[in-house]
């Protein structure tokens, strides 16, 4: 599968990871341009590469990890995606931590926001609850695997999202639609920061 992220910080890099090991190709880009990915993508080997954020857009799935305040610029020159998936990692924070505050959407969840802003995805919310570094760790313990909640309203987007989480190592835990379950598992939720262990 050819997966683009638009954003290339710490979420992004751990995803690719995760994927070049299962043999995806990974395009990484961010707004400063693909010479300034050059050392991540080394870093990540042959089955990464950088690219501009259209290019990213293009892939058979997209990831969007960026701050939330850089949402509507990011995802604005986007191509439309005719049906293609990504997978929204963001999280609605109005102002970054240590003086974190969340944005004031309305009725609306973080994702719903998001899908809103981009014709023709099938967005599915995964990897928001999660701190970095249980995303960027092997997902597979000991004591099970570490639990991915997701949640979404294309079931056949969300049952790719499930089988690819999977094969990384997550025990994914589909939650429902994007209103019902991303207020579960958004900022402010009961499940966002809840890291815990699948029994398998």
């Amino acid at each position: 599968m050819d997966i683009g992220t638009i954003g290339a910080g710490t979420v992004a890099q751990a995803l690719a990871r995760h994927a070049v090991a299962q043999g995806h190709r990974v395009v990484l880009s961010n707004s400063r341009g693909p010479a300034s990915l050059a050392a991540v993508v080394q870093n990540l080997g042959p089955l990464a590469g950088a690219g501009t954020p259209e290019e990213a857009a293009s892939a058979e799935l997209v990831v969007l990890a960026v701050g939330w305040p850089q949402v509507p610029q990011a995802v604005a020159a986007l191509p439309p995606f005719d049906g293609r998936i990504v997978i929204d990692a963001t999280n609605q924070f109005a102002a970054p931590p240590p003086h974190s505050a969340i944005a004031d959407l309305g009725e609306l969840t973080g994702s719903e926001f998001v899908a809103s802003r981009l014709p023709g995805a099938r967005v599915v919310k995964a990897f928001n609850s999660l701190y970095v570094q249980y995303i960027a760790a092997d997902p597979r313990h000991p004591a099970g695997r570490q639990v991915l909640f997701l949640a979404g309203d294309d079931p056949d987007a969300k049952a790719t999202v499930k089988d690819l989480t999977s094969s990384f190592g997550f025990a994914p835990v589909d939650l429902g639609s994007l209103r019902e379950g991303g207020r579960l598992m958004q900022l402010g939720g009961p499940l966002s920061g809840l890291h815990v262990l699948k029994q398998d």
